[in-house]
């Protein structure tokens, strides 16, 4: 069984018409699932309920969580911001999302299934401050619950940019190993995911991080996770993985510079899937994140669903599904496999050299802490 979570109510964690973060590319990211057949008896689809305060309270403190009770501007807590404006209703929408994930993350624990909540994977959020759209850092509430099931957790993130929040909550925690793929913090919010930042204390060697170069696509990423990701599910040996499925690291994506493109981004998906189901019995909790190109999101998504059935990829889109997206975006949908991506000789030729020193320098920190490479 493969659970699904979607809910109307993630509609109401909308930060205004003029944000990014678009709740639409949820409702329109569902709808495509629903008319392409997905929810069925192998698709169980869940209502989630809001996240109590105790769960919340395992990540975040409790003056946060009523800084985002009182709904008000305050950038101590960075409320407020231009990323992360405050809205009517924040509270029971954040509520809303990590409860998803929560209740996911119980499911895996109880059941040895998987699940795919798309309005999860807000990975910025800190113990005391929102950041980057992020109000509640849902995989690290998702990464508490498994713990109490599990002595190993690897969290890994393919989104556009580093997961910081998931890393410094357990980054002293030998028990849960983060991997991030990220466009690197020289070029990108929020600065950091670089390959120095290995962990603290009894948590040194358990994060790990592969900054991409600017412009890099389909093969510089299948080689960056080809040489360092499988090895490192091999060591850990996972009982349960958390994936971030961020998908702005496509190449029309307006908040990042990378070249992704659906055919590579759902090449590492499947990767990622065959390393769950060897190292942790398919105990699998799928998270959505970034992705601001409305045409590309849904696409996206709802290919990660059909590739958690374990079947192929569809060759087009359903036509009344199209026709809906047409009314309400006045743009065409993009349909897989898109374009291929190419650069120039001398731009490609920095990126293999900027990427290569790059997986050097980790593989020369991680054989030292651990021995891998």
């Amino acid at each position: 069984m493969i659970y699904l979570y979607y809910s109307e109510r993630f509609q109401g964690y909308n930060f205004g018409p003029e944000h990014p973060f678009n709740p639409a590319r949820l409702m329109l990211t569902f709808s495509l699932m629903e008319e392409s057949g997905l929810i069925d008896e192998r698709v169980c689809r869940l209502e989630p309920c809001p996240a109590g305060e105790e769960d919340i309270l395992r990540v975040h403190t409790p003056e946060y969580l009523e800084a985002v009770r009182l709904e008000e501007p305050d950038l101590a807590f960075g409320l407020g911001s231009d990323d992360t404006p405050v809205f009517g209703g924040i509270y029971e929408a954040s509520r809303m999302l990590a409860g998803a994930s929560i209740d996911a993350a119980r499911r895996i624990a109880a059941e040895d299934c998987s699940a795919f909540n798309i309005g999860g994977g807000l990975h910025h959020a800190l113990p005391t401050v929102a950041s980057g759209f992020c109000v509640f850092n849902d995989p690290a509430l998702a990464i508490r619950v498994l713990r109490e099931s599990f002595d190993r957790v690897l969290y890994i993130d393919i989104d556009g940019h580093h997961g910081d929040g998931v890393q410094q909550i357990f980054y002293t925690d030998p028990h849960v190993l983060t991997i991030s793929m990220h466009e690197s913090g020289l070029y990108l919010f929020p600065g950091t995911g670089f390959i120095e930042e290995v962990g603290e204390g009894e948590g040194r060697g358990y994060s790990v991080n592969i900054p991409m170069p600017m412009y890099a696509g389909d093969d510089q990423y299948l080689r960056a996770f080809d040489q360092i990701v499988p090895p490192i599910f091999e060591w850990f040996r996972p009982q349960a993985v958390v994936a971030q499925l961020g998908v702005d690291a496509h190449y029309s994506d307006p908040l990042t510079t990378l070249n992704l493109t659906l055919t590579g981004y759902f090449a590492l998906v499947r990767r990622i899937l065959d390393l769950a189901d060897k190292h942790s019995g398919s105990r699998l909790l799928a998270l959505g994140g970034g992705g601001y190109n409305m045409m590309v999101v849904p696409t996206a998504w709802t290919g990660v669903l059909h590739i958690l059935r374990g079947e192929p990829l569809p060759e087009y889109l359903p036509p009344y599904w199209v026709e809906l997206f047409r009314n309400l975006t006045g743009y065409e949908p993009l349909c897989h496999p898109d374009i291929e991506m190419r650069i120039g000789p001398q731009t490609e030729q920095r990126i293999d050299k900027e990427l290569s020193m790059t997986l050097l320098g980790l593989k020369d920190r991680m054989n030292v802490l651990h021995s891998l490479f």
